[in-house]
C-alpha cells in the first residue's frame, strides 16, 4: 500500500478512534482511502473568453497562439478537470469536500477546494469534477514562460510535449460536528496532450 494512503488510513482510524462516531463514518471514510482515483477528462475549457469544449477551429487558432506568445496582462483558463473515483468496496466511500492542490510540468498551476459531500457506493465509480480558473499570463514569469505556454497547447490540443500532472486531493470529513480536513493527500498523476 502507498504510504501515504497508509497514512491517511492511520489518521482516519485515530481520528475517529475519540469522537463517538458511528461505524458508518469510520467504515465510509476508509473505504475512501480504499478508492481508485483516475483521470477522466477535461471539459467545459474556455480561454481568454473563446469557448474550446469542442475543439478548436481555424479562426481561433492563430488568435490563440498570438495571445499565448504575447505580452497579455491577463490570459483567463476556465475547464473542468473529471476525475473518476472507483469504489472497489461492498459499502459506500464518502467525504465532506476536499482541498486540493495541481501542479502541471513541475509548476504550482492552481489550488482550490471542493465543498460538497460526495458519496460512492460500493462497486461504483463516481466522477469528482473540479472547476478550475487560472490566469495564465501571472504563471508565465521568469523561466515558466515556455512551459507555460507549452501547457496551454496541450490543453487546447496543439501541444509538442506531454504534460505531467499531479494532483494532491486532501478529503474533508465531519467530526462531532466540525469539518476536518486530512493533513495526508491522495495523490492523483497522469499526463496529456503531445503528439
Amino acid at each position: 500500500m502507498n504510504k501515504k494512503i497508509l497514512s491517511l488510513v492511520l489518521f482516519v482510524s485515530i481520528l475517529f478512534s475519540g469522537c463517538g462516531t458511528t461505524g458508518n463514518s469510520l467504515s465510509s471514510a476508509y473505504n475512501l482511502t480504499q478508492c481508485e482515483y483516475e483521470y477522466k477528462n477535461i471539459s467545459n475549457l474556455t480561454v481568454s473568453g473563446m469557448n474550446l469544449s469542442n475543439g478548436i477551429s481555424a479562426t481561433n487558432l492563430p488568435k490563440l497562439i498570438s495571445i499565448l506568445g504575447g505580452t497579455a496582462s491577463s490570459i483567463p483558463m476556465n475547464f473542468t478537470l473529471n476525475l473518476d473515483i472507483k469504489n472497489p468496496n461492498t459499502a459506500t466511500a464518502a467525504l465532506n469536500g476536499l482541498q486540493y492542490v495541481i501542479s502541471i510540468d513541475d509548476i504550482q498551476f492552481t489550488t482550490g477546494q471542493v465543498n460538497q459531500a460526495l458519496n460512492i457506493a460500493g462497486g461504483s465509480t463516481q466522477t469528482l469534477p473540479l472547476n478550475i480558473g487560472v490566469d495564465l499570463a501571472t504563471l508565465m514569469t521568469g523561466d515558466s514562460k515556455n512551459a507555460v505556454q507549452n501547457i496551454a497547447k496541450n490543453f487546447i490540443g496543439i501541444g509538442s510535449q506531454q504534460s505531467n500532472v499531479k494532483v494532491q486531493l486532501k478529503p474533508t470529513f465531519v467530526i462531532a460536528g466540525q469539518s476536518i480536513t486530512s493533513p495526508v493527500a491522495i495523490p492523483v498523476s497522469f499526463t496529456f496532450g503531445g503528439k
